[in-house]
This record gives structure tokens, C-alpha cells and sequence, in this order.
């Protein structure tokens, strides 16, 4: 697009100079035009849309407003649009009209022609925002692999997909409306297709014009094609109808569950709706035992801290502690340790909320506030059961935290979890919590704070020359540089264009031998403990993640991401 109109933006105060500069140099990293990366830094898109549209003498469209009959769809495949950002709107004998974010672009100016010169069509093109376009691509036109959801999409009254819903709540008179083939279809069909592709969270947001839906793979957001606007109550009535919620109920968050079985596996779906400007927000965890890695030589320890945390969990008594944000991959890290110790002659007790997966031969115990079953009593309970091992799903007061301890200084081992940003700083916290240094000194026999990076998909994996000023930073050294091969994802169909496909640990592994219980015991800080435990052996997570990137697993980008900190 000519430049003189980004000027005239710039001279009307739409945006600014450094704005247009950085959307320019955003070209070559997301392949998007120059209007969408400068709705990226701020500014309004359908205002640049509809200026745009006025400095070259054309329509602007609200794409989001237009209904597009179905023989306008035939003028364009799904890659030439996405190709050119141009969506067909109608068509009408041999004339036909299109949207486009830049309408004087050589490439669209060449199909205009060549549509012109094959079919003898005479095409004129408006302007719509990039990212309305996107949209309306991912609705309505066919999409070339093989996603559930974009199938159902294309034909609602086709046949269902191979899903059941095992537990599924009794038809009620306002369900009825919304219990149509089409609505459950869509729905099923977009559960399948998470499945399928390993997500580990559905996100569905209505919003205005839009239904909006992502996934979350691999720890991103990742959107898919949306279904219609106006089956925006009754999806969200359909889930809340599986999930046996109160439909009528819309002002208040709910919370419930939906077991189905996918292509012979049984899945469990938590699911929380929230009320938002425009509806329900829905928000679906999906719980899939069949891809729980119960196996503690696969989740990314290296070998020597591997020797540790088995040595650690296999201590007659004492607490060892996970720590990490909300989905660093804690609660596999906990149920990979007690499927390891698991066997007949040893009583193993858990105190969840929620209980995530089912652990065969293990008591485990659902917490539920209500009826007065905390994470404390629980505890005591337990205490009372004979355990000879007690996990607690979160350590989230003190008097959790007192009876953990007590617990692990009279013969029980007792692992749980803390949110904690490194493995030394978990001493602070519990001292935080009023736990006195000698007792914390005496029970804490490992702190292991884990994270999780995302790998480099196998089918695109190419080698990449990285900047020598990102390596550097990273911590990757002059002579490192020459001696390794460094990896990156091209971006392909089976990792959804990201470059990455599954996600590997990193772990912070803190064993508290007699130097570091020393230090514990005299009340220090968290930086005179770090220090003891790098004297001692102690491994960074940034540490992990290098060997991670050495071994060709990962990139830099991903490393500064999750060690941003270190």
C-alpha cells in the first residue's frame, strides 16, 4: 500500500511515526499487513479501515454485519484468500465484488485481472479490517485440514462425530430450544476437535458481532473458526445444559463438569462460566488421563536430578515441596511421584481441589470448603487413617502448612505444593507463613520449582542461525556458538504454523543437605539460601533450559520466555 496514506494517518493523528515504523518492521515476523500491526500497537483498526477506504475512493464494509451468499464463497479458494487477505462478498452473473484490507495491492490487482481473463467476471474490491477478514475466512470458507469444528461449520446437518456424553443432564422446557441437531453438533464437534488436538483448555467468548474461540496448546492461545453469531446463547445454553448447570442463571459464575468419551477415550471437561458484557464466558479444562505421563524419566529431568528426586520421594518421612505458577506442570510432576511409590504395602492419601485424575489404589480425597473439608482437615483425618504417604494438593495457609509439617516430623512423607517463583524462595514463603526456621530446617528434605518449555515441532525442525547478541543473552557462550547446531520450527500444519508441538519440564532441583539446613535453621534470607544451594550443586532453571536449547529441544525466544526472571 502506498506509503503517502500511512503519512496522511500519521498527519491526522490516527497514529504516530514510531507507531508506523514498528508496524512496518512487524511485516516480516507475522507476515500481516501494515493496518493489523497497528491495531497490535494500539490503534483503532476500523478507523484506519475506513480511511483507508476514503483516501482511495471505495466502499468500507463491516464484514462482521454482511451475510455472503453461498455462490459468492465459489469465486475464491481458502488459500488464495488468506494468500491475498480478500474475502468474496457476492456475485451477481459476471460481476462480483470482494473485500480487501489493501485493494490496490499488485496481487490483488492480478487476480482482479485474472479472474477477468478465466472466468470473464469483472470484480470490484472495497476495504475491511485485516482481522475481519481473517475471521470471515475461518467462518466461511472451507479450511484444508482437517479440523472438526471448520467441518461442522461448512455443514451443520451432516452426521456426528465419534462422541458421547456419558453424563448428561435431564432436558428441561428452556433446553429445548437449544437442543436442535445443528447446536449439539456444533458443540460435540468442537469438543472433538480440541481433543484431537491436544488442547488443554477450550475458550469460548461471545462477544458483540462474534463468538470467539481458542484453544490453548502447548501453553498458547491459539484461535480457531468461530460459529455463526447467532448461535451464540444456544451454544452457551447447550454447555451448561452438559455440565448440568442452571441455564436460567446468567449473572452469577457456575462451575461443573462434563465426562464424555472421544473415539473410545473417556475425557472429563471442568467447566467455569463467567458473565461478561456480551453473554457468558465459558471456559472448559479438558482432563485427559490417556495423555497424563505417569512416567518420571519422560517429563525432562536430567539424569542426575533425576537420582535426586527419586532418592527424595522415597524417604520415609520428611516434606518435599513443588513450586510454580498455575500451569507449569506441578500436578503431573505430584501424580508421576506417587504412581512411582505407589505399591501395595504403602498407604497413600491426597487431598486435592480439584481432583483432577483418577490414581488406581489411592485414596484420594476431594476438598469441599462447604461442608467444612479443608486442606487442614483433611489433614488431621488422614493423620488418624495410618498414611504412610500424604500428598496436599496446595499449601495455601498457615495452619495447612504447620500440620504438613508436624506430619512430615512424625514418619509420614508428605509432598506437596507451593506457588513460588524459584526453589529458595519456598523457604521465605513458609517462613512467611509463621512456620519457625528450625522446624522448616528440620521437615523440608527437597524443593524442586519446575517450568514448562515449549519443543520444537519434529516435522518442521530445521537448523537456524539465532543472533549472536540473542544467544549471548541467553547465556550461551562464544565457543558454544560455533560447536552447537541450533534449532527452529518453520511453522507447518501439525503445530498449527507455531514451530512448536508439546512442552518439556524444567526443574530447580534443591536438595536441604546439612549446609542449606544450617542456613534455614539460622532464619537467612532467601539470597544467602540460593547462594548455599548453587555452592551445593543447585541447577537454575535457566541452567535447565540451556541444556534444554543445547540439545536441540527448544529456542532461545522459548528460554528467555520461561526464565525471564533468572
Amino acid at each position: 500500500m502506498a506509503a503517502n496514506i500511512w503519512q496522511k494517518l500519521v498527519a491526522d493523528g490516527y497514529i504516530t511515526e514510531e507507531m508506523l515504523e514498528k508496524a512496518k518492521a512487524m511485516r516480516g515476523q507475522n507476515k500481516s499487513g501494515i493496518g493489523f500491526n497497528l491495531a497490535l500497537l494500539g490503534a483503532d483498526e476500523e478507523d484506519i479501515a475506513k480511511q483507508v477506504a476514503a483516501f482511495y475512493g471505495t466502499e468500507y464494509i463491516d464484514l462482521l454485519s454482511v451475510e455472503v451468499p453461498a455462490d459468492a464463497l465459489t469465486l475464491i479458494t481458502r488459500a488464495k484468500a488468506e494468500a491475498l487477505c480478500l474475502f468474496p462478498l457476492k456475485r451477481d452473473g459476471n460481476s462480483a465484488y470482494f473485500a480487501a484490507a489493501d485493494p490496490l495491492s499488485p496481487e490483488v490487482s492480478a487476480f482482479v485481472k485474472e479472474l477477468k481473463f478465466q472466468a470473464g467476471i469483472t470484480a470490484e474490491v472495497g476495504v475491511s479490517p485485516e482481522s475481519f477478514i481473517k475471521l470471515a475466512i475461518d467462518q466461511a470458507l472451507p479450511k484444508e485440514d482437517k479440523s472438526q469444528m471448520a467441518e461442522t461449520l461448512k455443514n451443520l446437518g451432516s452426521e456426528g462425530m465419534d462422541l458421547e456424553v456419558l453424563k448428561d443432564a435431564p432436558q428441561t422446557e428452556d433446553s429445548e430450544s437449544v437442543d436442535e441437531a445443528p447446536v449439539i453438533k456444533m458443540c460435540n464437534s468442537l469438543i472433538a476437535d480440541a481433543v484431537e488436538k491436544q488442547a488443554s483448555d477450550i475458550h469460548i467468548e461471545p462477544f458483540e458481532k462474534t463468538i470467539k474461540i481458542r484453544y490453548r496448546i502447548d501453553g498458547s492461545l491459539i484461535e480457531q473458526p468461530s460459529p455463526p453469531v447467532n448461535y451464540k446463547r444456544a451454544v452457551t445454553s447447550r454447555f451448561k445444559v452438559m455440565a448440568r448447570l442452571d441455564i436460567i442463571e446468567k449473572r452469577k459464575p457456575q462451575d461443573g463438569r462434563i465426562k464424555i468419551k472421544v473415539k473410545e477415550k473417556t475425557i472429563d471437561l471442568r467447566v467455569s462460566t463467567l458473565p461478561v458484557v456480551w453473554g457468558e464466558k465459558i471456559v472448559m479444562r479438558i482432563l485427559d488421563q490417556s495423555n497424563l505421563q505417569l512416567d518420571l524419566t519422560k517429563l525432562g529431568f536430567e539424569p542426575d536430578e533425576l537420582s535426586k528426586f527419586e532418592k527424595a520421594i522415597n524417604s520415609p518421612y520428611g516434606i518435599m515441596l513443588v513450586t510454580g505458577p498455575t500451569g507449569s506442570g506441578k500436578t503431573t510432576t505430584l501424580y508421576s511421584a506417587l504412581s512411582t511409590i505407589n505399591s501395595p504395602d504403602v498407604n497413600i492419601m491426597t487431598a486435592e481441589d480439584p481432583v483432577e485424575y483418577n490414581l488406581p489404589n489411592i485414596n484420594q480425597v476431594q476438598i469441599n470448603p462447604e461442608a467444612d473439608l479443608t486442606f487442614a482437615g483433611a489433614l488431621r483425618s488422614f493423620l488418624r487413617q495410618d498414611p504412610d504417604v500424604i500428598m496436599v494438593g496446595e499449601i495455601r495457609d498457615q495452619e495447612t502448612a504447620e500440620i504438613s509439617i508436624k506430619a512430615a516430623l512424625t514418619g509420614h512423607l508428605v509432598i506437596s505444593t507451593l506457588h513460588t517463583n524459584d526453589a529458595p524462595t519456598t523457604i521465605s514463603r513458609l517462613a512467611d507463613m509463621g512456620i519457625q526456621p528450625f522446624y522448616i530446617g528440620s521437615a523440608v528434605i527437597m524443593v524442586v520449582a519446575q517450568r514448562l518449555v515449549r519443543k520444537i515441532c519434529a516435522e518442521c525442525k530445521k537448523e537456524f542461525a539465532y543472533e549472536p547478541a540473542l544467544l549471548k543473552q541467553v547465556g550461551i557462550t562464544d565457543a558454544e556458538m560455533s560447536s552447537i547446531k541450533f534449532m527452529k520450527g518453520e511453522g507447518c500444519s501439525a503445530c498449527n504454523n507455531t514451530g512448536y508441538r508439546g512442552r518439556v519440564a524444567i526443574y530447580e532441583i534443591m536438595p536441604v543437605d546439612e549446609a542449606l539446613k544450617k542456613a534455614i535453621m539460622q532464619g537467612s534470607n532467601a539470597t544467602v539460601i540460593k547462594e548455599t544451594a548453587v555452592k551445593g550443586g543447585l541447577r537454575t532453571l535457566r541452567e535447565t533450559a540451556l541444556l534444554k536449547l543445547k540439545a536441540g529441544l527448544t529456542t532461545p525466544e522459548e528460554v528467555m520466555s520461561v526464565t525471564m526472571g533468572e
